[in-house]
Parts: structure tokens; C-alpha cells; sequence
């Protein structure tokens, strides 16, 4: 990650960079949890590069594994959420609201059938209890977090069932829901999905509606913080199901961000979008929908 890289993509015409930071490796044990000096500086570096130009940039906990959602968890993900939520909170408490918190990824069982079906009562019991010590750790710390823009995703981030079950503060009007939602997952998402989009707006527009009546009508701020469809070498078929993707969550007023993972090829998720060696996109036509999606 460098200057030039985030100089590229903003220029490319993106106004907001989600930056994901896994902490797991950087952190002491129990009780401080303290995390290494020099990774949050690192992170602070990083951050700087978008922030620094005018950018809006979210920052998480990504790929963590000490906050899964089972009860006999909970005890000792809250206090890790705490501290390392009150650290974060105070190196960046002079950041304005370009800079937005988001308190978890997709916190889910991992390795279980329950993983990525929605989950169970007690993953979303779970998930909703570390959101709130999420929230009231930056709320309680210095600078401009009573007011900052915070991010909760339901459990796994999920786009279907999920979304259903995320608690929102009554008292906290500066919180927004955060969605992953690869649709339709037979072209976006499923390794051994199908190329061609064929105009299949069907779960883009049951999920838009999904949000629009489960947040948007109710005054509560979403933001999908991964969508994306797969490299199957088809960048016509992705750029017309990311132009009406993107407008429609337009419509309703859901900004959305590119999971660009770097993967280009290969047998993993293809979603790389900039060459991070050069700064190039390596999909002009695609980036092109995407930006023609924001102006519907």
C-alpha cells in the first residue's frame, strides 16, 4: 500500500477507501491487549494517504479471530473489542468525519454449517452485544468520536438473513449498517458460477428493497462495504451488472465499495480491480460502469 496507489484510485474517481486491518498479530494478551506501536502507526500511515486528500476512509477489524459469536465467547470478545477499540479511538480522535469506524467484519461461526446461512439466535445475540461495546467504547473516548460516523454489520455482514436480526441504537442517529452482498451469487460470487450475467436483477432488486425497507425508510444510514463479481474473463457482462448494481443502490441512497482484493487470476476470488505494483486498473471498462452507476 502506498501514496501512489491511493493517488490512482482516487483519481480514477472513487471518493471513499475502506482500508480492512487485521489486528490479530499485533495485539498482547490479556488483560491490556495492547496493540504494537509500529503496526498502528502503520495503520495511522495508511489511513493518512486517503484522509489526507480529502477521502472518506473506513477503518476495521478484519479476518480477526477472537470475537467469533458464541456465547462462552462473548465475555472475552468484549473485553478485546474494548480495548482495542479504545486505542484506536484515541490515536484517531482528532480525525473528522472523513474518517469512519467500522467495529467488525463478518463476525460469523466459522467452519460450521451455520458459517455463511444467516446465522442462529445466539450468533446474532452475539454479534449484537459486541456491536453495542463496539459503539459505547468510541462514544466514551476523546476528540470527535461521540459524534463519528460508526459502522455494524449484522451477523456475517450477511445481505439476507442477517440484516434482520441487527440491533441499532435508539439513542445514536450517526450509525450505519454494513452489508456484503455478492448478488446474483451464481455470477458474482460462487467459484463455479456462470459468466454471463443475463440481465438478473432479481436479487439486487429484492436485496435493495430489503434495505430500503429494513433501514433506509426508518432514517438509518447503509453502506454495502463489499460487493464485487468475479474475473471470469467477461468484462462486458461485469460492467453492465455493476452499472445497474451500483444504481440501484443509488436510487436509495447506499453508497457501495469494491472488495479489489488484488486477485486477478487463478483459483481464488477474482476481484482485483487496480495492479497495485503500477496503479493501473486493469478493467477500464468496468471502472467506467461503476462510475456511470453513481450518476443514475
Amino acid at each position: 500500500m502506498t501514496q501512489e496507489l491511493i493517488d490512482a484510485v482516487l483519481d480514477a474517481g472513487f471518493n471513499v477507501i475502506r482500508i480492512p486491518v487485521s489486528w490479530t498479530n499485533h495485539i498482547a494478551p490479556a488483560p491490556d491487549y495492547t496493540i504494537t506501536q509500529s503496526w498502528m502507526e502503520r495503520v495511522k500511515e495508511v489511513v493518512d494517504y486517503a484522509y489526507n486528500k480529502g477521502a472518506y476512509v473506513i477503518v476495521n477489524v478484519h479476518h480477526e479471530d477472537w470475537n467469533y459469536p458464541y456465547y462462552d465467547n462473548l465475555e472475552r470478545a468484549s473485553a478485546e473489542m474494548e480495548a482495542v477499540w479504545a486505542q484506536i479511538a484515541e490515536v484517531f480522535q482528532d480525525y473528522d468525519e472523513h474518517l469512519i469506524f467500522e467495529g467488525q467484519n463478518e463476525p460469523r461461526k466459522i467452519g460450521t454449517p451455520l458459517e455463511w446461512n444467516g446465522g442462529d439466535a445466539e450468533g446474532w445475540e452475539v454479534v449484537n452485544q459486541t456491536n453495542k461495546v463496539f459503539i459505547n467504547t468510541v462514544r466514551a473516548a476523546g476528540g470527535s468520536n461521540p459524534y463519528r460516523m460508526l459502522m455494524i454489520p449484522g451477523y456475517a455482514a450477511n445481505c439476507t438473513v442477517g440484516i434482520r436480526h441487527v440491533e441499532v441504537p435508539e439513542n445514536d442517529n450517526r450509525v450505519i449498517i454494513s452489508v456484503h452482498a455478492y448478488e446474483p451469487y451464481e455470477f458474482a460470487l460462487k467459484p463455479d458460477g456462470r459468466s454471463a450475467w443475463n440481465q438478473d436483477t432479481t436479487a439486487i432488486d429484492n436485496l435493495m428493497g430489503d434495505l430500503q425497507t429494513l433501514f433506509i425508510d426508518k432514517g438509518i444510514p447503509v453502506i454495502i462495504g463489499e460487493f464485487g463479481a468475479m474475473n471470469r474473463e467477461n468484462e462486458s457482462e461485469r460492467s453492465q451488472w455493476a452499472a445497474y448494481y451500483v444504481g440501484a443502490a443509488k436510487k436509495i441512497g447506499v453508497p457501495c465499495i469494491w472488495w479489489d482484493n488484488g486477485l486477478f487470476q487463478g483459483d481464488g476470488e477474482r476481484f482485483g480491480l487496480f495492479d497495485r505494483h503500477t496503479g493501473t486498473c486493469v478493467y477500464p471498462e468496468l471502472l467506467d460502469a461503476l462510475m456511470q452507476g453513481t450518476k443514475k
